[in-house]
């Protein structure tokens, strides 16, 4: 496992490549819609993993400096650590460590980031997901920008509007 440390100082010449090409390209994947809640309950929303996300959760996922992994199948492995928490206005989670086997560089999440922004916009709340990092150079960039899709756009939104998630079930 690499440390939050060691993802900082030590990208490999692939990640180095993916950095310059994020620099240069800014195309990491995003999505914003709006919904009819509060800033504070599409933040509240954003947290509860297991709602919209995955139910194959472990860990705290609430404040500064808390730390969760969630995992699908043999296929994905991730750990996040909590690195910015303004209630009501962002939340963004380092990936600390990853596995994604579906790729030749397992580690490709290590070191990027998830960004949730939240602001009013008139009487509704915007909400702009980032995976920072998540760029058209990583290997994974189609399949994990059309599972963001699913999850950030369709059962985060769905969650945070009518309670009902589609997260991955419990395996």
């Amino acid at each position: 496992m690499i440390s939050l440390q060691q993802a900082k100082e030590s990208p490999t010449p692939k990640r180095i490549k993916s950095i310059k090409k994020h620099v240069m390209d800014n195309q990491d994947f995003s999505t914003t819609f709006l919904v009819d809640k509060t800033p504070m309950e599409v933040f509240d929303a954003i947290n509860n993993i297991g709602g919209w996300w995955t139910e194959n959760f472990e860990g705290e996922s609430q404040k500064l400096n808390d730390e969760y992994s969630v995992h699908f199948g043999d296929v994905h492995y991730s750990k996040q650590k909590l690195t910015e928490v303004i209630p009501g206005e962002k939340v963004v989670w380092f990936i600390i460590d990853s596995k994604l086997t579906f790729v030749e560089n397992q580690t490709e999440w290590t070191g990027t980031k998830l960004i949730f922004e939240i602001s009013k916009q008139g009487d509704k709340t915007q909400l702009h997901f980032t995976h920072q990092g998540l760029v058209p150079g990583f290997e994974c960039f189609n399949s994990c920008s059309k599972g963001w899709h699913r999850y950030a756009t369709h059962s985060l939104y769905s969650f945070i509007t009518t309670g009902k998630g589609m997260p991955a079930m419990k395996e």
